[in-house]
């Protein structure tokens, strides 16, 4: 087995979370021997995030999808993130807040969990007034949190461990482009990603009724 960053490599690590007797969790209450949460921050691509909550959901493996509304990439509010919104809830995931510090504003489209976009040691941790945060202690412990930035697992990769059952519980943040656009380093991934959006704006253009010819 290959620790590739692609979807193959990604349907491995939930079988490897199930082979070991892990069950999927929510950060709706304390985590408790045998969890995973399984966190995606959706920097970029809500096409990506839907692509791996469809995966996620054939494989009976509910996640929470933090979503911008602060994005430069997507709009949260337009009908296509209406559409990815309503997806992913029908999918049976959660959806937090990726939140811009100091602003976590939730409304009705979030359950009651942020985490902060690009976070400082100074208040990634830090309480957050009526909600959950997925990086505050009891989430974020030693030995326990693994997290796939920019295509690099810093303590490695999980999948044996979880096989082997030696986390006590683990919280695994992915970001969706890594896996679902292909790239072995960072800069191809992320061509391929802007490859694929180009793709969309066309359409988008078309849709506007933009003459091309």
């Amino acid at each position: 087995m290959t620790c590739a960053f692609d979807l193959d490599h990604y349907r491995e690590l939930l079988g490897a979370a199930r082979a070991g007797g892990y069950r999927f969790a929510f950060f709706d209450r304390d985590p408790r021997p045998g969890d995973v949460l399984l966190r995606h921050d959706v920097d970029l691509s809500l096409e990506a995030a839907v692509e791996l909550a469809e995966l996620e959901a054939g494989l009976e493996a509910p996640a929470t999808y933090f979503l911008m509304t602060e994005s430069v990439f997507y709009n949260l509010s337009s009908r296509v993130g209406e559409r990815a919104l309503e997806r992913l809830r029908a999918l049976g995931h959660r959806v937090g807040l990726h939140a811009v510090y100091p602003r976590a504003e939730l409304d009705g489209r979030f359950d009651r969990v942020v985490a902060w976009h690009n976070p400082e040691p100074a208040f990634m941790t830090a309480a957050v007034d009526g909600a959950a945060n997925a990086m505050e202690p009891r989430f974020f412990a030693p030995g326990r949190y693994r997290s796939d930035s920019n295509q690099h697992w810093r303590e490695g990769c999980p999948h044996e461990a979880l096989a082997r059952g030696e986390f006590e519980w683990l919280q695994v943040l992915t970001h969706p482009e890594i896996w679902v656009y292909p790239g072995a380093t960072m800069r191809e991934t992320m061509l391929a990603l802007l490859e694929a959006d180009r793709s969309r704006r066309l359409e988008h253009l078309a849709a506007d009724r933009i003459d091309l010819t």
